[in-house]
Order: structure tokens, then C-alpha cells, then sequence
């Protein structure tokens, strides 16, 4: 699943000019519960804040994302998905969403429970494995 999930990111970043990393950060941005600021997606993607500076430019100069600076103070910058590149976005993953719902309609709710359960102990056990020395 993962291979394949990174296949198809990787195509998207190949068609608009971007890295893997950057279709991360895109997702980070369009899911973010608050505004999202540099310094959050760094933390969420585990950059350095240069790496973090790189990955913004591009995803600005394609048109993808844009910076704002927050008016009551002019050093806090928030990361806005572009209007036009979200749907582009959704139309490029809309093949994925229906894959993921014709594959979940092949399972009934207690075998999905069960899916879910196993899914969030893989992730939290691999949460846990992460190297902290970063």
C-alpha cells in the first residue's frame, strides 16, 4: 500500500515540478486543524527550517501555496493551499479516494474496526521506534 500511495505522490510531484517531500508538505498544509506556519511543518515533517524555506518556494513559485503574513504581527508568516492547485490536487488523488472506498465497501464495520485497530497500533508502534536524535 505504501509503494503504491508513493507511487502515485511521486507522480504528481513529477507532473508539477516538485519533490516527494514537497506533496508532503501539501498534504500537511490542506490538513492542518489551525493555520500552518513554517515552523509547524518543519515539525511535522521533521526539516530543518532551510529545508523548510526550499520546499515553500517551490511549492509557491508552482503556484501551489501561498505565504501570508499575519496583520497584528508581520513576522508570523501562514502557509495557505492555493484555491486552484487544491483542485487540481483533488482531481490528480480522486482515483486514490475511490480505490480506498471501493476497498473499504469489501469489508463489513467489524472487520474494519479491526483494520483500524491494527492500523493505529502499526502506527503507534512505529512512533515509538522513531530515532529521536534528529
Amino acid at each position: 500500500m505504501n509503494g503504491e500511495i508513493n507511487r502515485l505522490v511521486q507522480g504528481f510531484a513529477n507532473a508539477h515540478g516538485l519533490h516527494a517531500t514537497d506533496v508532503q508538505a501539501l498534504a500537511a498544509i490542506l490538513d492542518s486543524q489551525g493555520p500552518m506556519t513554517p515552523k509547524r511543518l518543519g515539525e511535522h515533517l521533521g526539516l530543518t527550517s532551510g529545508a523548510v524555506t526550499a520546499c515553500v518556494d517551490r511549492l509557491e513559485r508552482a503556484g501551489h501555496v501561498r505565504r501570508v503574513r499575519e496583520s497584528a504581527d508581520r513576522r508570523v508568516v501562514h502557509l495557505h493551499y492555493a484555491p486552484d492547485a487544491r483542485e487540481s490536487a483533488r482531481l490528480y488523488f480522486r482515483p486514490l479516494a475511490e480505490a480506498a472506498a471501493a476497498a473499504r465497501d469489501r469489508f463489513d464495520a467489524d472487520e474494519l474496526a479491526t483494520v483500524a485497530r491494527f492500523l493505529t497500533a502499526v502506527n503507534e508502534e512505529l512512533r515509538a521506534a522513531r530515532p529521536t536524535d534528529r
